[in-house]
């Protein structure tokens, strides 16, 4: 397996990227007039999709941005250009990382790294995941909440009680529940009753992750069954098993699985670790996951990429750590 050091970070680096959330207006904007490479990226995606894209990402308005469909390719895109520039820039010090895993939407730009689909599938791949998951938002409005202090069996019995569900595993005390909007907020007291230390609703357009995804689940397998997916370069661990995704079947059944299925995002950051990376970047908007990660883990660094500052002085870890 191919492995790399970047100025005493060790030769085990896992590279990690964000998932829906992070999208700010502006990003990219300053890669886009610096970098050749990020560029030439952003570039490709406009093609591919056929529209700007690029043009909401740096110009707005924000809640063009913000559309699920438009959002989840404009992150992917972020995220594959920081990488590019950063690249671009330290050609000695980045390359094959040991490990790569995704927040969610992020797990297709992993996938892309890997080389287990090419850009111009997986963006098309993800504009079509988003439109479903608006679909299913529409017809079944929901929402999500994070429950930070209470232990993840703690809150696996509100979320019973409620009738909602475990969304993502984040962190030690940090787990997000998703469901409909009323029995979120029956679970949001129960969670309080329970001794949470906070509770805070998320600002999304529906319950991801959640049983109220399921009717994006069809339109998502056929759109699933229309790329061919190659067998990954640079092993990928997946958001529901926290395991390697090995083969064309794994890949498949890891993306239409986690539609509605839980982000094993703890388990995930622990299984590396136990394969021996030594440190962790994160390629793309905001700097959420290098958050989670210093949660779980105090030993290995953690370094953010996420502008073409820190892109440009990654090798030097200069990059928001």
């Amino acid at each position: 397996m191919a492995t790399s050091s970047i100025n005493g970070l060790g030769s085990r680096p896992a590279f990690l990227f964000p998932g829906q959330g992070s999208q700010t207006v502006g990003m990219g904007k300053d890669l886009y007039e610096s970098s050749p490479a990020a560029r030439k990226l952003f570039d490709q995606v406009d093609q591919a999709l056929g529209e700007p894209l690029t043009k909401y990402m740096f110009e707005g308005p924000e809640e063009e941005l913000n559309r699920t469909w438009n959002c989840q390719p404009a992150i992917m895109a972020m995220s594959l250009a920081c990488l590019a520039a950063a690249g671009e820039a330290n050609k000695e010090t980045v390359s094959s990382p040991y490990l790569m895993a995704g927040h969610s939407l992020g797990e297709y730009t992993a996938l892309v790294v890997s080389g287990v689909m090419d850009l111009s599938h997986a963006v098309n791949l993800v504009r079509e995941r988003g439109r479903l998951m608006e679909e299913a938002c529409e017809e079944h409005p929901g929402s999500m909440a994070a429950i930070l202090g209470l232990d993840q069996a703690v809150v696996e019995e509100v979320c019973r009680q409620a009738g909602v569900q475990v969304a993502n595993i984040n962190s030690p005390g940090q787990i997000v529940i998703s469901g409909d909007r009323e029995k979120l907020d029956e679970a949001v007291k129960l969670a309080k009753e329970q001794g949470a230390r906070k509770v805070i609703r998320l600002p999304v357009s529906g319950a991801f992750h959640s049983y109220l995804m399921g009717p994006a689940l069809g339109g998502m397998l056929k759109a699933l069954d229309d790329v061919e997916f190659n067998h990954p370069s640079i092993p990928v661990i997946g958001n529901c098993t926290a395991k390697p995704l090995n083969a064309n079947r794994d890949v498949k059944e890891e993306l239409a699985e986690q539609l509605c299925g839980c982000v094993q995002w703890q388990e995930c950051i622990s299984y590396m670790l136990k394969e021996g990376v030594t440190s962790f970047i994160e390629f793309g908007p905001g700097k959420v996951l290098s958050g989670l990660v210093k949660q779980i883990t105090k030993e290995a660094p953690v370094l953010t990429v996420n502008d073409l500052a820190s892109a440009q002085g990654l090798s030097n870890g200069l990059s928001g750590n």
